[in-house]
């Protein structure tokens, strides 16, 4: 068994193994050829993430949801192709608005060419994207114009915050199933859908990306406060250092709330202060690793990985839905 996948994914068939293999490698020559330009400065940039490497978690779903139908049909790789374009533009225009420093490693977009080249960058990525997708039907087209819509919307309540008396962990899960479940979804629909898939077979994976999609932006969640070292590229408590709330600091407020205790009180006092400085980092990462509110987050992964397990019910037993349900299975141990 080889490894032909994110968190180390194995599969025991081997037909699947190599077909699965020689799919990401041409989704790998794609995002290559996609991201070319006759002006230099812009293959360089647009580039930028793609040889920063990444784990290609979209892309290999619409390798494995193709398995349902016929794995070798020619819109396969372009349509994995448009999803990790896609994904990859989110990230140079979610870097701006984060002021990061680094993704995947590397310096950031925005931190080596600035603001303006990185979100142009990012808009050039969704015009090859679409480009790439107006040859797939109007199907397609309409699919991935409702998951961006949804993706967008996702980022736009996320700016804007809960509505008053909205409980800030659903809107966080509203914001999480728009943001990153839309287009993780999108990529198991283009996989079943581009390989001429039953109807059944397409909606069952739409959904089971989705509550995949969720489980692995929260396993990444607890990942930020519980590794010593992330698999994103960015150094542990990073989301802390940058203010940005996430599950285990919601669960953290919403015990305050309605429990009051004084070293809650205190902790979340450390986690709203000034967190540039490493000492004051370094300790609220340690305290809130050791918090029940982390376990709470921990608990909530595991209940989205598990329904996207579920979801999988109906599809026939063969080895590419035992992968899927392997991925599920491999999101929770990333939680810990």
């Amino acid at each position: 068994m080889t490894v032909v996948g994110p968190f180390g994914l194995r599969v025991r068939d081997q037909a699947l193994e190599a077909a699965v293999q020689a799919g990401m490698a041409a989704v790998e020559e794609g995002l290559l050829e996609a991201t070319k330009s006759e002006v230099p400065f812009i293959t360089e940039a647009a580039q930028h993430l793609v040889k920063a490497g990444g784990k290609r978690f979209r892309p290999l779903l619409v390798m494995l949801a193709a398995q349902f139908g016929d794995p070798d049909a020619p819109g396969i790789v372009p349509s994995a192709v448009v999803v990790e374009l896609t994904h990859l533009a989110t990230l140079y225009h979610d870097d701006v608005m984060d002021e990061a420093e680094v993704r995947r490693g590397v310096p950031s977009a925005n931190s080596r060419w600035g603001n303006s080249v990185a979100v142009l960058t990012g808009d050039f990525l969704f015009a090859r994207a679409s480009h790439i997708l107006a040859d797939l039907g109007p199907e397609a087209v309409r699919v991935q114009a409702e998951a961006f819509e949804r993706l967008v919307t996702g980022q736009i309540l996320e700016t804007a915050g809960p509505a008053e008396g909205r409980s800030p962990i659903d809107h966080y899960l509203d914001v999480l199933a728009g943001k990153t479940g839309s287009l993780v979804a999108v990529a198991c629909r283009f996989g079943a859908l581009m390989s001429g898939a039953d109807h059944q077979v397409v909606d069952v994976l739409t959904q089971y990306g989705e509550r995949l999609g969720v489980a692995f932006q929260l396993a990444d969640d607890v990942l930020d406060i519980a590794s010593e070292s992330s698999d994103s590229g960015k150094t542990p408590g990073t989301d802390l250092r940058e203010g940005i709330a996430t599950l285990p600091v919601l669960r953290l407020r919403e015990r305050v709330a309605r429990l009051g205790l004084a070293e809650d009180v205190e902790l979340c006092e450390l986690l709203d202060s000034d967190l540039t400085d490493e000492a004051r980092l370094a300790d609220a990462v340690a305290r809130l690793r050791a918090h029940p509110a982390l376990e709470e987050a921990r608990a909530d992964t595991v209940r989205y990985a598990q329904e996207a397990r579920a979801a999988l019910t109906p599809l026939p037993e063969c080895e590419a839905r035992t992968a899927l349900v392997h991925l599920c299975d491999a999101v929770v141990h990333r939680a810990g």
